[in-house]
């Protein structure tokens, strides 16, 4: 062990330059701002007025990485010997896209529970969905720690180990960004849609519509990023057509930025926002609900013991009256 040493073989991106890289990583910094302003407002709005939507915090969030990584590149563009930097810069592309795999995932799955609420929530498929986002957590540790560990050493069965672990990370978050697909297919070939539960706002159309886009769009770049990853290594000196600078900002800062316009255009705080407590009563007809038809319970048996009261009295008072006119 030892190190850091800078990587022999090519990357998407390659290494960053000040005159290319800085003006876009400003340019792309800039709009990932906008969006974290936009998202964050649209959350502190909506918790204003009692409409929680959690997933427009957790866009902000994506924002703020992106945001991160970009200032970061923009160091290593400036001081492009300082490994650290680049350590830091892998580890924040790598990570961030992963809220959006989340997010669209959980749309769709809101989706398929409104048309299959039995198999939806069930536990065993509950779980399951539990069990993919556990694994997203426990795999990006991983894929972080082989790139932290490929640096600080020289070791080649070392550095095999943290290959192998770095594709199947790739893999399964392309696998993770292609299943809102299969899901929405089922929804459209469900028998049962004119009986499906409604929530949010808007058509059926416009959501499967912004839940296929987004999912086309991150899978192409989640997939280019596996293929790529896949593909033999080649030296720094000789790089592929893939590992280009216009790639990499297309496949993930370019999608990224249009996957966050897209949700705070298309009003995802609108269209997939589910009432408090869902998951509890497993429908999407919320907490609320079923405290207002308890309330209702309680008034009707409360004002019907108030009428057979009422009656007793009447009927005690008219026995007494007869009994006073015999």
């Amino acid at each position: 062990m030892g190190g850091p040493y800078m990587p022999k073989t090519a990357g998407m991106g390659l290494r960053p330059t000040i005159p290319l890289d800085v003006p876009i990583c400003a340019v792309f910094l800039a709009l990932f701002v906008a969006g974290a302003a936009c998202h964050m407002t649209l959350f502190r709005r909506n918790l204003a007025r009692g409409h929680k939507f959690i997933p427009s915090a957790m866009t902000f969030g994506f924002c703020m990485s992106r945001i991160v990584a970009n200032a970061i590149r923009i160091a290593w563009a400036c001081h492009p010997t300082n490994i650290s930097l680049a350590i830091a810069a892998q580890i924040f592309v790598a990570a961030g896209v992963l809220l959006l795999f989340i997010l669209n995932l959980l749309y769709a799955q809101r989706m398929f529970r409104a048309v299959y609420p039995i198999i939806g929530w069930s536990r065993p498929v509950s779980w399951a969905f539990k069990v993919l986002y556990g694994l997203v957590v426990v795999t990006i540790i991983m894929v972080i720690t082989c790139v932290v560990q490929s640096m600080y050493t020289l070791n080649t069965n070392t550095l095999r180990i943290d290959r192998d672990i770095q594709l199947y990370g790739q893999t399964y978050f392309a696998i993770i960004s292609f299943l809102p697909m299969p899901l929405l297919l089922a929804v459209l070939l469900s028998p049962n849609r004119k009986r499906m539960e409604q929530f949010g706002s808007g058509t059926w159309v416009a959501k499967v519509f912004i839940v296929s886009l987004v999912a086309v769009l991150l899978c192409l770049g989640a997939s280019f990023r596996a293929a790529t990853s896949w593909m033999k290594p080649r030296p720094f000196t000789h790089p592929a057509w893939y590992h280009s600078k216009a790639c990499f900002y297309v496949f993930d800062f370019g999608i990224d930025i249009m996957v966050v316009a897209l949700f705070f255009v298309a009003r995802v705080d609108q269209r997939f926002w589910v009432p408090n407590g869902s998951s509890k009563v497993r429908h999407y007809r919320g907490v609320e609900d079923n405290e207002e038809k308890t309330q209702g319970f309680q008034t009707e048996s409360a004002l019907q013991k108030e009428g057979e009261r009422e009656l007793e009295s009447r009927g005690s008072s008219m026995s007494r009256d007869l009994t006073e006119t015999k």
